[in-house]
């Protein structure tokens, strides 16, 4: 079962302390070492985003530029995890160390839609 650890992005402008930074790599190396990780990745900030919207039915969607003030919207970055089971995935996640480190930190956890075949 595919999940994917969604890292919501702070609104704390500064970056990740070194102890946070060690810790999510050691965390990361957990994931690999038990042979779950699929793909780990950070995003870059919302100032070089692009948004897609579409406002109408059947209109040209409108293009719109970051960054993006709404931060509780934005994501920092993503891993996406192979889990034999929703309990597997959550526990996963509650290993995590706090992504921002200043008790702010917040991950959404969602289940991919797993086309492989059976």
């Amino acid at each position: 079962m595919l999940f994917m650890l969604i890292v919501k992005a702070s609104t704390n402008p500064e970056g990740p302390s070194p102890e946070l930074h060690e810790a999510m790599s050691r965390y990361n190396e957990e994931l690999v070492e038990a042979g779950v990780r699929v793909m780990a990745k950070g995003l870059h900030p919302s100032s070089n985003g692009i948004r897609i919207s579409f406002p109408n039915p059947g209109e040209k969607p409108v293009v719109t530029d970051g960054p993006f003030t709404e931060s509780k919207e934005l994501i920092a970055g993503f891993i996406l995890i192979d889990v034999n089971s929703r309990e597997e995935a959550i526990e996963w996640a509650m290993r995590m160390p706090d992504p921002q480190g200043r008790g702010e930190g917040q991950i959404e956890l969602r289940q991919v839609y797993d086309q492989r075949p059976s």
